[in-house]
């Protein structure tokens, strides 16, 4: 489910003015996103049966690009003649939240079904830089059908997209990949309990140091570029914020023992000479609900991806 598993960024005024284009417009018809679902479910398939980042690289971007391609390289390594396992991704029941906004660039959410995954929502976020560009997925988490939040519609069923600096949530959702970065780090308020929050904090201090082997983290907001936030404005007042951030792990064994690696996927992305450490590089996507001002947000889904391993 994981294998499959950025954003383009929000500004201050809601919208971006490309080659003079002004006018406040959907993002893409609904035509259009079924279009892009489909080149893209296509694209994937074809990389994954092949192993090969060529083949799909047009077509994501961010977060699950980094995902993405750090899977199919360390597929490749391992099983240079492709996919012997590989089952066709099919993604039916597709519907689309297309916010309303000015030039470039775009982007819209398709919440979907899978033949993988149980009875999880895929969620992708479709993004495009500009009109001679395709369409490309830079986020992707799978929800509980009971966590996908309402949004907010006008009358003619187009998404309503929040600021980057929105002051009337609880947190920007340009400080959203920060706050959640240092709140991994030092705990505090702000983000509500639950796996995503507390549970990971007290299973990292939990094993952050047994016999033989101590674990240290890093953990780094991703902001920029592809990697910026997205988000609707959901019913409630509140908004559905996608974002990414970055994960460093670092094992280290005690004096006198070394580490060993079994996983085939971290052996074919490992750098350096392993010996007495190993730290292993993760980037992770998430969707938060971001209450009105006063709230604590809610990571309802996370998923992340190996995309780097360096011995030393």
């Amino acid at each position: 489910m994981v294998a499959l598993a950025a954003a383009v960024a929000v500004t201050a005024s809601g919208c971006v003015t490309v080659h003079g284009e002004r006018e406040v417009v959907p993002a893409a018809g609904k035509a259009e996103a079924a279009r892009a679902l489909k080149d893209f479910t296509t694209a994937y398939n074809k990389a994954d049966k092949a192993y090969d980042r060529s083949l799909d690289e047009d077509h994501v971007t961010g977060a699950l690009g980094a995902i993405d391609a750090a899977k199919l390289k360390a597929g490749h390594v391992n099983h240079p003649d492709g996919n012997a396992n590989h089952t066709p991704l099919v993604l039916s029941d597709a519907r689309f939240s297309i916010p309303k906004k000015a030039g470039w660039p775009r982007w819209f959410v398709a919440d979907t079904k899978a033949n993988r995954g149980g009875d999880f929502r895929w969620m992708l976020v479709f993004t495009r830089s500009d009109a001679g560009r395709p369409w490309q997925v830079s986020y992707l988490t799978l929800m509980s059908p009971g966590d996908v939040p309402e949004l907010k519609k006008d009358k003619d069923g187009w998404a309503q997209p929040v600021t980057a600096d929105d002051a009337a949530l609880a947190v920007a959702p340009e400080d959203l990949s920060r706050s959640y970065a240092t709140y991994l780090k030092d705990g505090g308020n702000g983000f509500a309990p639950g796996r995503h929050t507390s549970e990971w904090r007290t299973t990292r201090e939990r094993t952050a140091s047994r016999p033989g082997l101590a674990r240290q983290y890093v953990d780094e907001p991703l902001t920029s570029g592809d990697y910026a936030p997205v988000g609707l404005r959901t019913a409630d007042g509140g908004a559905m914020v996608f974002f990414a951030t970055h994960h460093y792990e670092k094992q280290t064994a005690s004096k006198g023992l070394s580490i060993t690696v079994d996983n085939e996927n971290v052996k074919a992305l490992m750098t350096g000479d392993l010996k007495q450490s190993l730290t292993l590089e993760r980037v992770s996507n998430q969707v938060a609900v971001d209450p009105a001002k006063g709230g604590d947000v809610d990571i309802l889904t996370r998923l992340e991806g190996l995309t780097g391993a360096k011995g030393s």
